[in-house]
């Protein structure tokens, strides 16, 4: 077999066609390193989800109390997140795609749609801590552009996934617009993180699963 060739996640999906850069409202702030605070709801039950398309945010309210707010990545104008009232419908921390993903043959590891097999075996990229609004859509850890990028998804920070996917259980209520009034109050406590550039992750890694990291210590605060 010949020696596996690294594509990290960022070079294979700009090899697909469908992955367009969109363009959006400049973002506020930028910080390399990133972590939200995500505070304990009181009454779980009381929990819902805020997301505001134009400022690219997510407010996760405990009615007027805030638990946490987080930037998030968008879908690309031609493949756009659905706007509506929606619910949290299923979970898995260690979800994968169906649709884009690698073909692990003698070649190497190559990037690829399973609507478009190629020879060897398909693994779908890693979309951990997956939290589906709606078939086929839903938040999940992956890099977070200044600008919409993904196939309508909402993709949280890699440290704030596993926060979110806490906070959120079956039936947690979604809604999705292109502003809410929680922008008023808190758009401009958002950062967003910049760790899109850095180095692409090996295929190899992506294909493994080192790629649903666990988050280390406790994950919401009681204050």
């Amino acid at each position: 077999m010949k020696p596996i060739r690294t594509i990290g996640l960022r070079t294979a999906v700009a090899l697909l066609p469908t992955l367009l850069l969109g363009g959006c409202a400049a973002p506020k702030h930028e910080v390399s390193s990133y972590s939200v605070t995500a505070l304990r709801p009181q009454v779980p039950e009381a929990v819902k989800v805020k997301v505001s398309l134009n400022q690219q945010a997510v407010y996760v309210m405990e009615g007027e109390r805030l638990l946490m707010s987080a930037a998030t990545c968008i879908g690309l104008p031609e493949k756009p997140t659905p706007k509506g009232q929606f619910r949290i419908t299923g979970k898995n921390a260690e979800k994968r795609s169906n649709s884009y993903g690698f073909f692990v043959n003698a070649n190497g590891i190559e990037p690829g749609e399973s609507a478009h097999p190629k020879s060897g075996r398909f693994v779908g990229y890693p979309m951990g801590y997956w939290c589906e609004f709606a078939p086929g859509y839903g938040f999940h850890s992956g890099y977070v552009h200044p600008v919409p990028r993904t196939h309508g998804c909402l993709r949280l920070h890699k440290t704030v996934a596993p926060k979110f996917f806490a906070l959120v259980k079956e039936g947690t209520p979604v809604s999705i617009a292109p502003d809410q009034p929680e922008d008023a109050k808190f758009a401009s406590r958002v950062l967003r993180p910049t760790d899109y550039k850095d180095p692409d992750p090996p295929a190899e890694w992506m294909i493994s699963p080192k790629a649903f990291e666990k988050p280390a210590g406790p994950l919401l605060n009681d204050q």
